[in-house]
């Protein structure tokens, strides 16, 4: 096994390609918090109840499930970088379309547009970036795109801050249009800073390997990691491919027991919990929690400002100690704070009163505990679950099926996401916030036991040495 050191590698080169892939975790991040501040704006435009708002909120998920689905299966036939144009040009579409937006049927559509460009970005860059770095520092670079999916989250909220502030309401005119439409048209300057550099880095070579393009690999893989490891790089990874057929669904199927393999079981468990705990009630409804929990709609947008830069902070963190002391226990770190304080929300929401129009109200203390639980919940989803999951589900699939492994992976996170996000409206108005933490906070006690059974360590190891089983 020759491993691509990065003693040997053009780091240069490989962050160049890191800094442009990650763009799309950054326009990941943009476009699933841009409509965090925008909700009183669309209720009152489209004169929405709350029930449809989750669901015109939540529209934007259908789209991640379709597009990331199709992203898995697609990257195997056109190519990683291909796959990633598409997605760029469906983010400009989209922010414009959304914006500009008539009616809420329009708005729906735009936002199923975003969503399958969020959706391609969000399992096609941690991929990419796994193929074309070295297995030594690949956790330390994969993990730079959860921090630029908080980046965008962040950037969000602060253009959202900027804008409601200036116009004094998400509905107040801007330039002869309402703050919110601005809210999204702000997105298509990074979509079309990402449609072209998208033209300045080459294809994966794995996949280059896979079509047959053994020249083009040899010549990307020599940039990468250097002439004297190349030839040899190139031909593991055809040696790690089956020789009998290309890759397809049928791969994940353990051919010894039938049924899924267990690596895309544990895969399924990373993508499905990261949204059971409940991390995407923070990002989507974080103004309209903390207006439940007593705080105005200026306070609470900068709560959201703040949650943003503290999970930056946690994914600094990670990038330096994911290569060193391994994802798995940062994973059971994860879990075990999470649940801690999760709880912790839902004593703090239990000792709540309800004002006469039926909304929680807490007390100045309370309030405060809190606020100090939920950013302590942010940083330890974020130093773990937040860029782990995503560098594991870039990774720990051998060759030959990770593209299907990441379609089947992504599907279910983002219907996962999907279901979390568009019912808290109504479990937040029929259940409260108790029973509805609770639920996270179970959930994040699951996936602790579940983390400890089924997950398998892969700091270090080549792609070409993930286990198949």
């Amino acid at each position: 096994m020759v491993e691509a050191s990065s003693h040997r590698a053009n780091i240069g080169f490989i962050v160049a390609i890191v800094a442009v892939a990650t763009i799309g975790g950054f326009l990941f991040g943009y476009d699933s918090g841009a409509v965090n501040g925008t909700q009183q704006g669309l209720k009152t435009t489209f004169g929405l109840s709350d029930a449809t708002l989750g669901l015109t909120v939540s529209s934007l998920l259908i789209g991640c499930a379709i597009g990331s689905f199709l992203a898995g299966r697609l990257a195997d036939v056109w190519g990683r970088r291909t796959v990633m144009m598409v997605a760029a040009a469906a983010f400009l579409v989209s922010a414009l379309i959304a914006g500009g937006a008539s009616s809420a049927g329009m708005f729906v559509a735009a936002r199923l547009l975003g969503g399958m460009a969020v959706g391609a970005a969000s399992v096609l860059s941690p991929a990419y970036i796994s193929e074309v770095t070295p297995a030594s520092i690949r956790g330390r670079l994969t993990s730079v795109q959860q921090i630029m999916i908080i980046t965008g989250l962040t950037g969000a909220f602060v253009v959202n801050y900027v804008l409601a502030k200036n116009a004094g309401t998400s509905t107040s005119v801007v330039l002869g249009h309402p703050a919110w439409r601005w809210m999204f048209w702000m997105q298509a300057i990074p979509a079309a800073i990402f449609v072209l550099a998208l033209f300045l880095i080459p294809e994966s070579p794995r996949f280059l390997v896979v079509k047959g393009h053994d020249e083009k690999a040899r010549k990307v893989l020599t940039r990468l990691f250097g002439s004297d490891v190349a030839q040899a790089k190139a031909d593991e990874i055809r040696a790690s491919l089956s020789a009998d057929h290309r890759p397809r669904f049928s791969d994940l199927i353990d051919p010894s027991r039938g049924g899924l393999r267990i690596v895309v079981w544990a895969g399924l468990m990373l993508a499905v919990f990261q949204q059971l705990v409940g991390i995407n009630v923070i990002f989507y409804y974080g103004a309209t929690l903390w207006q439940l929990a007593g705080f105005r709609e200026d306070q609470a947008l900068e709560i959201n400002i703040v949650s943003g830069a503290v999970s930056i902070a946690a994914c600094i963190f990670t990038i330096f100690v994911i290569d060193k002391i391994g994802r798995k226990p940062l994973l059971l770190i994860g879990s075990a704070g999470m649940a801690v304080t999760l709880f912790t929300l839902v004593f703090a929401f239990h000792s709540g009163t309800l004002d006469p129009s039926g909304k929680l109200v807490l007390t100045p203390d309370m309030g405060w505990v809190a606020l100090v639980a939920a950013n302590l919940y942010v940083i330890f989803f974020n130093l773990s679950w937040g860029p782990v999951m995503w560098v594991m589900l870039g990774e720990m699939f051998p060759n030959q099926f990770r593209g299907s492994a990441l379609a089947v992976c992504g599907l279910a996170q983002w219907l996962a996401n999907f279901a979390i996000s568009s019912s808290f409206p109504t479990m937040a108005a029929k259940l409260g916030l108790t029973l509805s933490y609770t639920f996270y906070g179970v959930c994040a006690v699951i996936s602790y036991f579940l983390v400890a059974k089924l997950v398998r360590e892969t700091k270090g190891l080549e792609l070409e040495e993930m286990p198949g089983h």
